[in-house]
């Protein structure tokens, strides 16, 4: 979950080649797949308030799911210019419906402290925007900070979905611990990319107009 579309960030391709990718690829359906398996997930989840231990196994696998298409869908997209304005828009989306809907079901139901899904929340809607705040000065890509982030955040909420207890609940707040704090160290690295980026933007703006005078 890394806030830009994986659809959007592969190599260069020609524009009539992104043109011809047609909606009902591979890629946008692993995406709209996700989407479908947000509710759903939900619903398992809560389901008898969540005490059912077979209940959250079964919701832990729709996560897994998800978790596992966001990887392939993206890559799909790029190997094979599968390259979508639906895919572009759909595809964070996804990311962050997932991701948040099982935070805030965690924390209703008292597994997770709130502190915890505000953290996350607010780090990854505010780089989503701080990213198009961006975007026509460039694009901040992907780093492989970001990308551990967003493994140990799966990792660590699919451990609190299942019901787990003794070592195994312990080792999980730890999991989560080190995702709360990856996700704030490559937050605060992404804003530092952020201003420089905008940063030298404007300055070839300026240097642009002077050079038109």
């Amino acid at each position: 979950m890394s806030g830009v579309p994986a659809s959007a960030t592969g190599g260069p391709r020609s524009a009539s080649a992104v043109r011809q990718a047609g909606l009902w690829n591979i890629a946008n359906v692993l995406t709209m797949l996700r989407l479908v398996l947000v509710p759903a997930f939900v619903l398992l989840l809560m389901h008898d308030d969540g005490n059912d231990p077979a209940w959250r196994a079964f919701a832990w696998a729709a996560f897994a799911v998800a978790m596992i298409t966001d990887v392939f869908d993206g890559h799909l997209a790029r190997a094979y210019n599968l390259v979508t304005d639906f895919g572009k828009i759909a595809d964070p989306i996804a990311d962050k419906a997932i991701m948040g809907a099982a935070l805030i079901c965690l924390s209703v139901l008292g597994d997770l402290p709130w502190w915890v899904t505000g953290v996350i929340l607010f780090r990854e809607l505010g780089i989503t925007l701080m990213r198009f705040w961006v975007i026509k000065h460039g694009v901040i890509p992907a780093s492989r900070g970001g990308k551990i982030k967003t493994l140990a955040q799966g990792t660590a909420v699919g451990m609190y979905v299942l019901v787990l207890t003794g070592p195994l609940a312990t080792f999980r707040w730890w999991v989560m611990a080190v995702a709360v704090l990856l996700t704030v160290v490559t937050g605060l690295d992404y804003v530092r990319q952020a201003v420089v980026l905008r940063r030298d933007g404007l300055a070839k703006e300026r240097a642009a107009r002077d050079a038109v005078r």
